[in-house]
């Protein structure tokens, strides 16, 4: 049987129906605006699509990923004005009334790249996602890291020079943590002009390379990643992927190395990384 994907983001929802990129028999991309509306959509669509066995949800954040808890299946501490505390898996199993898998947005698109795409036959490795936010989510043995809560890649702290770059950061909680000075709203809060207007600003992307590149070192000393797969709004940016290797390379002096990649999947990494967690559910007896 088919079954219920959904990536959501802080910025839109993706919804699709099916069992992985061979079969992707119906998608819908909804804005995330209230909880109301935005959930209300989301089960408006599953409801139109026929019986499917599973839904699987990889959601912005930080999420509840507790076993056990009351809160299981939440979202959380989230600057995202009017989503703190907001019941997900529980509302969409209970209006669909089939069983629900709930992860980070950032593990989903880790599963989707491990089972088909850029880390099909690695055992280690770490799909980053640069965008509204910058989120990380691990595969190692095989398996999504968890624990304490969930991995919190765009909270790490890495080194910034106030000399050279005196932005103070975005982040609500940490200031100048790697989200704070790197990700897409960073980037137009200090140069005034949002990503897409910037393009042609060779200062913008050298230090936004910087900053990237910082982060990705952090994550290769930690986890050791046989490779880092890089996507997210502002790594569309031309030329923006060279200038990170070329970072990464200058920032790890040869010490060691690891393979810095593109999605295989695309945009889709992570509407079907939540199809792996959906069918995990549905083979089970």
């Amino acid at each position: 049987m088919r079954v219920g994907a959904i990536e959501a983001g802080g910025t839109k929802w993706l919804c699709a129906v099916g069992t992985g990129p061979d079969d992707l028999v119906a998608t819908e991309t909804i804005p995330t605006t209230t909880p109301h509306e935005t959930i209300g959509r989301a089960l408006a669509f599953f409801r139109c699509q026929g019986p499917i066995g599973a839904v699987g949800i990889g959601c912005f954040g930080p999420v509840d990923l507790r076993p056990g808890s009351p809160a299981w299946g939440s979202i959380t501490t989230t600057p995202k004005p009017g989503w703190t505390d907001t019941d997900v898996a529980g509302v969409v199993g209970v209006e669909l009334g089939v069983p629900v898998a709930f992860d980070t947005d950032v593990n989903a698109a880790a599963l989707g790249e491990h089972r088909w795409g850029a880390g099909r036959g690695l055992d280690t490795f770490c799909y980053v996602t640069v965008g509204t936010g910058i989120g990380g989510g691990a595969i190692a043995g095989g398996a999504v890291v968890h624990g304490l809560v969930h991995p919190e890649f765009g909270h790490m702290r890495i080194p910034h020079d106030l000399d050279a770059d005196p932005f103070g950061g975005l982040c609500r909680y940490h200031g100048d943590c790697w989200e704070g000075l790197a990700a897409g709203p960073a980037i137009e809060a200090r140069w005034g002009r949002p990503p897409r207007e910037l393009v042609d600003v060779e200062a913008v992307w050298r230090l936004e390379a910087r900053y990237i590149a910082l982060g990705l070192v952090n994550v290769v000393a930690v986890l050791s990643p046989e490779r880092i797969v890089l996507g997210g709004g502002v790594m569309e940016v031309p030329g923006l992927l060279p200038l990170v290797r070329a970072e990464v390379d200058d920032l790890l002096a040869g010490y060691v190395a690891t393979e810095v990649v593109p999605p295989a999947l695309g945009p889709l990494s992570g509407v079907l990384g939540a199809f792996v967690l959906a069918l995990g559910l549905s083979a089970r007896p």
